[in-house]
């Protein structure tokens, strides 16, 4: 049995997708204090995401022994600012202000752990392009996207309505919604959790 340690209805999507069992046991994790303590340490995004991920996949594994537990976190980064998922509208408002007619990184990380310790991890970036969109594109992505924008970091979905923000996307797809789902399947065919 497959435990993913995530609450993202996006990651819970692409495993179900790709045909993985599995169910989800979230942890508590108080993400805010680890990224301070992190950015006090100059840690890069990647490094956050990376144990954010791997924080969530110990804490569950203790509730599962046995049990592969996948943790997965991203972090989204501009000109040296550290994105969190917006708390409300006007927040995402000011996020995509701020991220238009520029280009910033989305960096995934996803970590499997069993009984505590860390077997496997991979971590991935994608560079995102928004283009110039007017005021009144973004009135009207945000009425008809409404509160869903507050489950994304950066405050867009690119599998939806928000792929009209952008101009160029390079990466993986996978590790753009929050997940490196291919490396994760490579890895869990190699240990005997899907069909080689």
């Amino acid at each position: 049995m497959i435990i993913l340690a995530s609450a993202s209805f996006a990651r819970r999507s692409m495993l179900e997708a790709a045909g993985v069992a599995f169910t989800v046991d979230v942890a508590a994790v108080d993400e805010d204090a680890v990224k301070r303590s992190l950015r006090q340490e100059t840690a890069n995004p990647g490094r956050a995401a990376e144990t954010l991920a791997e924080l969530k996949a110990v804490r569950i594994s203790a509730r599962h022994p046995g049990m592969l537990v996948i943790g997965a976190d991203q972090m989204l980064d501009y000109d040296g600012v550290w994105f969190d998922k917006p708390q409300s509208l006007d927040e995402a408002r000011q996020q995509l202000i701020t991220l238009r007619h520029h280009t910033h990184r989305l960096t995934s990380a996803v970590v499997v752990v069993r009984d505590g310790r860390r077997l496997w991890y991979h971590t991935e970036h994608a560079f995102l392009s928004m283009r110039n969109f007017s005021d009144a594109f973004l009135d009207a992505y945000l009425a008809q996207a409404g509160e869903a924008v507050l489950g994304s970091v950066g405050a867009y979905q690119l599998e939806g309505l928000g792929a009209q923000l952008f101009m160029t996307v390079e990466g993986d797809f996978f590790t753009v919604l929050g997940l490196p789902l291919l490396a994760l399947l490579d890895f869990l065919r190699e240990n005997g959790e899907l069909i080689p």
